[in-house]
């Protein structure tokens, strides 16, 4: 598994910890990154998506809601909630990372973590962010 798969996997555990347990999850983070048990501690790029889809989370949530006709965010399952912010941030806010290797990222890790029918959902709702971006960023 390449070093930036693993560092999406370890930063979705961080945000679907803390949509369960309900709790903040820059506390959480920062627990992670202090007292991190005995797994490694978090790369760099865990900490820069945690950070990153905490500082536009609302603004993720509200392109969400809007384009994931039919479905809530809090409907969805939290494990496809936790990877469509890190793929909405990754495509609007990380230059670094390409597009389609963004929403190839998260649909890998729905595949294996989430429902059946999760990959097509990440997948066909990053799309259409992909799509929409110029106007989002506009």
């Amino acid at each position: 598994m390449a070093a930036r798969t693993k560092a999406r996997k370890r930063a979705l555990d961080v945000l679907f910890e803390a949509d369960q347990r309900g709790v903040d999850p820059v506390s959480l983070l920062a627990q992670r990154i202090t007292e991190p048990g005995t797994e490694a501690a978090l790369p760099q790029y865990s900490v820069d998506l945690v950070e990153g889809v905490i500082a536009e989370q609302r603004r993720i949530d509200e392109l969400l809601a809007t384009h994931a006709h039919g479905w809530t965010i809090d409907r969805m399952p939290a494990v496809d909630r936790a990877l469509l912010r890190i793929g909405t941030w990754e495509i609007l806010y990380n230059d670094d990372v390409p597009d389609a290797v963004a929403v190839d990222e998260a649909v890998e890790l729905a595949r294996s973590l989430s429902t059946d029918e999760s990959p097509n959902f990440v997948n066909g709702l990053l799309g259409r962010i992909v799509d929409l971006k110029p106007t989002l960023l506009a």
